[in-house]
């Protein structure tokens, strides 16, 4: 029975028009099990793969790109990474898992039918996809289209992504191939602007002269195209017609990978939870204070610059009311208000460093403090607290750069709620949290919001996070020698 597209086929022709109307991406996030054999002769040593939820690695999202050759693959490829460049994505293309001809093959080199899928290594190529999507580093060969033969001793390393580009002409014929893609995207170009295009790369790229070129694609380049590359397209979710020329149809893919990278699985379960958006930035500065090795300075330094960001975000949910004001040119600009009953509340003491950029951001806001001391077997029990005399009137940002367990959490937002905030008025912000807690406050506490820079693996045997920046308050004051 032959496969049917797991999701829709949406054909952007015009910049607008009634191929808009209904469009449905949810259905293309799908990651069927991949069943073939691996090699680790290719394989290298690398970090594991960026973690959603205890023990479970995140997958990354893998975007097959194919149609005839010429027809706008790797530029629709580039536009992809450049407007995604707030994540990890790498490309591999099929044309590198090449089989290198045999003496006698290159000795008959015209006679060789380079678009016949028996031309790849599919099982290296499945490989390469399955490492990469299990988080580790893979070894792709180099092929040489001039020799018709790979590298015998170079090979370029591709590192695991959250997001995996797979292209190639055929990479939709094999269906162990496709069963590996969470989307399936067809470049759909008119013959005569591939051929003009094919015979531009070959002359120039390639060597080749003009003749061999014309010769090579009506003997073998069309009749695969026609007996191949073209029937896969049925099993395409997105279809694109002109290639890199149409914007439209790859600003909505980007979209749609965008929202789909953005939704961590605890996001999907606690709506109130809220991960700020991921960038190399931001990834940049994890790195530094996760560093065991850091100075005690750049620590400070780069744990304020993403507080602040935390803070910044959290801010952005609070309630606001329209407000109009006269512009120096006399025009009436029509914003919103900041709220003003609003408050900090510190955890003692690894809260207290985030009161800075509270400050810095909100001009002369009141900070209160609460003091939760773990004692034995008893568990952790509060020994502090002073907080402004009304705040059950203002909104509270609950300040905690860690959430590990969710114990201090709970009993510092509980004592808030006694003093009469409500609870949909308290917004818990953090640098890092573990599932464990997440899990822990939000089933307590459903109406509170928390806002988070990062969600890490798990709580260690310890109930330290993994894996974590250790005891925050220590390296951020000083006093972890």
């Amino acid at each position: 029975m032959p496969e049917k597209a797991d999701s829709i086929d949406y054909v952007m022709e015009k910049a607008s028009g009634p191929h808009f109307s209904g469009l449905h991406l949810d259905g293309l996030l799908s990651s069927p099990p991949s069943s073939s054999t691996s090699s680790p002769a290719h394989r290298s040593s690398s970090a594991s793969a960026i973690t959603a939820d205890a023990g479970a690695p995140k997958q990354p999202f893998v975007i097959g790109v194919s149609g005839g050759t010429a027809s706008g693959k790797t530029t629709v490829c580039d536009m992809i990474i450049q407007q995604l460049h707030d994540h990890r994505v790498v490309l591999v293309n099929q044309d590198s898992f090449y089989r290198g001809l045999t003496a006698e093959e290159s000795k008959r080199v015209h006679e060789y039918n380079f678009d016949h899928p028996d031309a790849f290594d599919t099982e290296q190529l499945l490989d390469c996809v399955q490492t990469l999507k299990s988080g580790q580093s893979y070894q792709v060969p180099i092929y040489d289209f001039k020799k018709h033969r790979r590298s015998a001793d170079s090979f370029r390393q591709v590192n695991a992504s959250d997001v995996i580009i797979l292209e190639g002409i055929l990479v939709f014929h094999d269906q162990r191939v496709r069963n590996l893609m969470n989307m399936k995207i067809f470049v759909d170009t008119d013959a005569d602007v591939r051929l003009a295009r094919r015979i531009r790369r070959d002359t120039v790229e390639r060597g080749r002269d003009i003749n061999s070129v014309l010769e090579q694609y009506a003997k073998f380049v069309k009749p695969a195209f026609d007996d191949f590359v073209l029937p896969s397209k049925k099993y395409a979710d997105v279809i694109i017609p002109r290639g890199g020329g149409n914007h439209v149809a790859v600003d909505l893919i980007v979209q749609h990978i965008h929202t789909k990278l953005g939704l961590h699985d605890l996001c999907k379960i606690y709506p109130n939870v809220c991960v700020i958006q991921s960038t190399f930035q931001i990834r940049g500065m994890h790195t530094l204070i996760r560093d065991r090795e850091i100075s005690k300075h750049d620590f400070v330094f780069y744990s304020d610059r993403l507080i602040r960001l935390v803070v910044e975000h959290g801010l952005g949910h609070l309630p606001f009311t329209e407000k109009q004001v006269v512009t120096p040119t006399g025009s009436v600009y029509t914003g919103v208000d900041f709220c003003k009953k609003l408050c900090g509340v510190s955890i003692v003491r690894s809260g207290e460093s985030m009161e800075n950029a509270l400050r810095a951001c909100c001009k002369g806001i009141k900070i209160g403090k609460i003091l939760i001391h773990r004692d034995g077997d008893n568990g952790k029990q509060l020994i502090y607290e002073k907080l402004p005399k009304d705040i059950s009137e203002r909104h509270v940002l609950l300040l905690d750069p860690v959430l590990a367990t969710g114990n201090s959490a709970n009993q510092a937002i509980e004592l808030l709620i006694q003093k009469g905030v409500p609870e949909s008025y308290i917004i818990f912000l953090n640098l890092i949290s573990a599932p464990e807690g997440i899990h822990c406050v939000c089933k307590r506490f459903p109406s509170l919001k928390i806002v988070t820079s990062e969600i890490d693996v798990a709580l260690n045997e310890e109930f330290r996070v993994i894996p974590g920046m250790g005891e925050f308050g220590d390296r951020y004051f000083g006093t972890d020698d």
